[in-house]
This record gives structure tokens, C-alpha cells and sequence, in this order.
């Protein structure tokens, strides 16, 4: 078996963990505290990241050299799935996967500002046609709009961001550390936003989740959160663990699978059918978004090759 078909499996095992996380997200998110689950999940990470390191023998070092872009990425992650979380207990569980995977069209737009890549005609044409897409399912009027459906596209930006940041900052910073500041973000953001909610009274309407109390008596409900917290890290080691020995041009539109898994899920469990409008929004999402990562693959490839030449 060769490294992309180890790198196909290890990706669609990858999404095969998120779907069941959030599945059981959207199953509990109305009762369970969401900034609980979070903080569950960052330390469950952590634990899973430092038993590695350990494992493999190699260096603990989680302190960056751009210790203010470590911050601003872990803040940026934590709010980000923190509204997708939110999201995907109000609206379908197709919608708001689809809505999300609009990241690569942010990430195309943002590169020419934060890496000063050059962007073509056609790559902007994609970005116009996955932007199309959006309208076609949130199908925005000027009397009603829901606004959970912004939710995962405000975590696409923030998703894009931290990326971008992510490969700025990769000369100086590993991969491991810089999952772990995206970890421990988490971790001080879920229990910071938790101590300001219990001792404000604050009373959220829009972000109603988040005045769910924590629950640590409650056996059954320990072991859902836990299980939630495995789930997801297993899912990032997977997609890690693809990119480390698969072509990304192969695992990047694969990733893709999440979308039918959630329109599957959604149908099977929740009764959820998305209309015709929402699945001509996917369509055009997943085209534009395979469409973006076929040029950006293809551009490295080339740029590779050129340096070869040189050498």
C-alpha cells in the first residue's frame, strides 16, 4: 500500500471522528456545558500530545517564538469552534459542515494579505462562485436572517487565519507546539469565559449554551464529554498523520467526505433534508473549494520544480 492510500484511509478515519464528535455535540450541546466540553477536550489533547512526545523520545517544548501570534491563534480557535459548536445546535448538521468549508476560499483571499501570494483570475472566480454558494443555503432576506448560520462562517475565518499564521510561523515554530498552543487556548479561554459566567450572572440569549452550568457528578455524563474529547483529538492525529505521509493534492479534497457523512448523519438522526437551495450552496462550495486546492497543489508543485532545476 503506498503512502497517499495510507494518507486517503488516515483522512477519512480522520473525519470519520469528527462526524461522531459532532454528532454527539449536537445531541448534548443544549444540555451540557459547551466551555465544559472545550476545556475536557484541550486537556484530553494535551495529555494525548505530551504521551507522544514522551513515546517518541523527542524534546517537550511548548513555548513559541512569536509568543503573541501563539496567543492570538489560540484565542482565534477557541471562539471560532466555540460558535461552530453553538451553530450545529440550531441549525443542520450539513449546513453548518458546508458553510465551514468555505475556509479555503478565506484562506485564498487572506494569503495575498498575510503570506503576499499572488492570486489569479481563476482562483478569484472560485472564490465568487464558493461565495455564491453560502448565499444559495443561508438564503439571506433583509426581514429574516438566522444568525447561527454566520456562526460557522465566522469559524472559517477564524480557522483561515490561524492556518495562515500557523504556516508563517512553522520555521521557527513545530508542529507539535503550535497544536499545543491551539490546545491550550482552549483550555484558558473555556475556563476563563466559565468563572466570568458564574460570577457575572451574565445571561447569554443568542449564546444560550454557554450558561449551562458544568456537570462533574454525573458519571454517564463524564464519559460522553471524554468520549467527545478522544474523538476530536484522534481526528486532528489523523489528518496530521495524512499531510505527514500523503500528497496533500489527494487528502485535501477528501477531506470533502465530511459534507456527505453530515448529510447522511443529519437525515438518518436528526431528520434533517436539506432543500434544493442548500444543496446547489454545497455543490458550488465543494467545486470551488477542490477547484482552489487543485491550483494552490499545483502552484507548489511547480515552485518545487523550479527550485530543482536551480539546484
Amino acid at each position: 500500500m503506498n503512502n497517499n492510500i495510507k494518507g486517503l484511509i488516515l483522512i477519512i478515519t480522520g473525519m470519520s471522528f469528527f462526524i461522531v464528535q459532532d454528532t454527539l455535540i449536537k445531541l448534548t450541546v443544549n444540555d451540557l456545558s459547551l466551555l465544559q466540553i472545550l476545556v475536557f477536550r484541550a486537556t484530553v489533547g494535551i495529555i494525548i500530545l505530551v504521551c507522544y512526545l514522551l513515546y517518541k523520545k523527542e524534546d517537550i517544548v511548548f513555548k513559541s517564538s512569536y509568543p503573541f501570534v501563539a496567543i492570538f491563534r489560540g484565542f482565534f480557535f477557541f471562539i471560532g469552534f466555540l460558535l461552530f459548536f453553538i451553530s450545529i445546535g440550531k441549525i443542520s448538521l450539513a449546513e453548518a459542515t458546508s458553510l465551514f468549508f468555505v475556509s479555503p476560499l478565506f484562506i485564498t483571499i487572506l494569503s495575498h494579505f498575510i503570506l503576499k501570494n499572488k492570486i489569479g483570475i481563476n482562483r478569484i472566480l472560485s472564490v465568487c462562485v464558493g461565495f455564491i454558494g453560502t448565499i444559495f443555503i443561508i438564503k439571506p432576506s433583509f426581514t429574516d436572517i438566522n444568525i447561527y448560520m454566520l456562526f460557522p462562517i465566522f469559524t472559517a475565518l477564524t480557522y483561515s487565519i490561524s492556518m495562515l499564521l500557523a504556516r508563517k510561523t512553522a520555521g521557527e515554530d513545530s508542529l507539535f507546539q503550535q497544536t499545543f498552543h491551539i490546545y491550550i487556548g482552549a483550555f484558558i479561554g473555556g475556563n476563563l469565559f466559565s468563572v466570568l459566567i458564574y460570577y457575572s450572572d451574565i445571561n447569554f440569549i443568542i449564546l444560550d449554551n454557554l450558561n449551562n452550568p458544568w456537570i462533574l457528578d454525573d458519571f454517564q455524563t463524564i464519559a460522553i464529554i471524554i468520549l467527545i474529547s478522544i474523538l476530536g483529538s484522534f481526528g486532528i492525529i489523523s489528518l496530521i498523520a495524512a499531510y505527514r505521509i500523503g500528497s496533500a493534492i489527494v487528502n485535501a479534497p477528501t477531506e470533502y467526505i465530511h459534507l456527505l457523512f453530515s448529510v447522511v448523519i443529519g437525515f438518518f438522526i436528526f431528520s434533517e433534508i436539506p432543500d434544493i437551495y442548500s444543496f446547489i450552496g454545497i455543490l458550488l462550495i465543494v467545486t470551488s473549494g477542490i477547484y482552489i486546492v487543485y491550483r494552490e497543489n499545483k502552484r507548489d508543485a511547480l515552485v518545487v520544480a523550479k527550485t530543482t532545476l536551480r539546484t
